[in-house]
């Protein structure tokens, strides 16, 4: 109390001028149209920048939340689509596509936690591991494409040795002749990545899509990877195609694990034939 009165008693003059301004200023304001109006709209103006500087603040904390929410229900999509399921009891061909179906595919959502790509073997981490479904040789992929494969799990957390690593090789098609082959990245341009094993007599088009051709026990077949930007012939006799990937690693958060319902009897299937 007394610092207060201290302080009053040293600042006086200057406290009485600025109480007779404020009182000067509120009676011109009042009676005076004019200046009440640009008083009005100068507080206007202030109080609009400050409400959308808190409203934009407000949308940025909560995108964390929405992205979040985005990402589950497009899970949920993603799960009943119809190329998640196959007909385990087809009925006879002139019956028509009917019969009874059940899951062949589950997507898992994980965030990305880490990931590069500027190295030549690149990889990535997830915030989801064997606690929430995911296994090692797990397909993985982002909202436009294909990602990578998990390559090693422990209880909450998995990595992924993605496209953008020298190791990798996807099987491969071009979506609109269905000729497939090899894809790889060459360690250079994080956007583009080399499609080769195309026979050198199949007709390329800059702009034609290539997607996943389902070969193997990973990926489910159709998931895009990119499309043609360019293509030169190699060996006499195949195309080396260049592929613009549709996932843009640098910008990777969110991704989905695809879990194969159906992966140990068809792996257990390929391992009998191979002893036959």
């Amino acid at each position: 109390m007394r610092n207060l009165i201290r302080f009053i008693l040293n600042n006086h003059f200057a406290l009485l001028f600025i109480l007779l301004e404020a009182t000067a200023l509120v009676l011109v304001f009042q009676n005076n149209n004019y200046q009440n109006t640009v008083a009005f709209n100068v507080s206007r103006n202030i109080s609009g920048f400050i409400n959308t500087r808190i409203h934009t603040l407000t949308q940025y904390l909560s995108l964390q939340e929405a992205n979040q929410a985005l990402h589950e229900e497009n899970r949920m999509l993603r799960n009943e689509l119809l190329s998640s399921y196959r007909i385990a009891t087809p009925l006879p061909e002139e019956a028509g596509p009917t019969g009874e179906w059940e899951r062949r595919y589950n997507y898992i959502p994980a965030n990305v936690i880490a990931n590069s790509v500027n190295k030549q073997y690149n990889y990535i981490s997830l915030d989801r591991g064997a606690l929430h479904g995911i296994e090692p040789e797990m397909a993985v992929i982002s909202g436009s494409g294909v990602a990578g494969i998990v390559t090693g799990v422990s209880d909450n957390f998995s990595t992924v040795l993605p496209l953008l690593n020298s190791d990798l090789r996807i099987s491969s098609k071009l979506k609109n002749t269905g000729y497939f082959g090899s894809l790889f990245w060459d360690g250079t341009d994080p956007e583009k990545a080399t499609l080769t094993d195309i026979p050198h007599h199949v007709i390329l088009n800059r702009g034609d899509s290539v997607v996943t051709s389902g070969f193997s026990a990973i990926f489910p077949e159709g998931i895009m990877v990119g499309t043609i930007t360019d293509f030169e012939i190699y060996g006499g006799n195949f195309w080396a195609v260049t592929v613009r990937l549709s996932t843009d690693f640098r910008k990777l958060n969110h991704v989905y694990v695809i879990q194969d319902l159906l992966r140990e009897e068809l792996l257990e299937l390929e391992e009998a034939s191979e002893y036959d």
